[in-house]
């Protein structure tokens, strides 16, 4: 399973309203090969929900893990930070073993 932490599930919403998507828009984890630690997380809006596809729902929000990248995914923790040390989203990985300084790479 893989959940959103309240900060996270606030700038969803926002990005929804600013782009002006709807609630059918979930939201789409994958692992993708790169970034300096071998493995990176890409997070978009997607509504296709594809047969090969996990859903996972937390508070409101579906999140769409494909299987390959669930095998990377499993018990992570989806936050957002607007603190002094940077703005964005931050994936919580149990899985990892390494991750990269910037937090948007890692391995296993």
């Amino acid at each position: 399973m893989i959940s959103v932490t309240d900060k996270a599930i606030d700038r969803i919403k926002e990005l929804r309203e600013t782009e002006g998507r709807s609630s059918d828009q979930n939201i789409r984890v994958s692992v993708k090969g790169g970034g300096c630690s071998g493995l990176m997380y890409d997070l978009s809006f997607d509504a296709a929900v594809l047969p090969s596809d996990e859903v996972f729902e937390d508070k409101g929000v579906k999140i769409l893990v494909d299987k390959k990248s669930l095998l990377y995914l499993l018990g992570t923790v989806l936050d957002f930070s607007d603190g002094l040390n940077g703005k964005g989203f931050q994936f919580i990985n149990p899985n990892a073993s390494r991750t990269c300084g910037c937090g948007e790479s890692f391995s296993v």
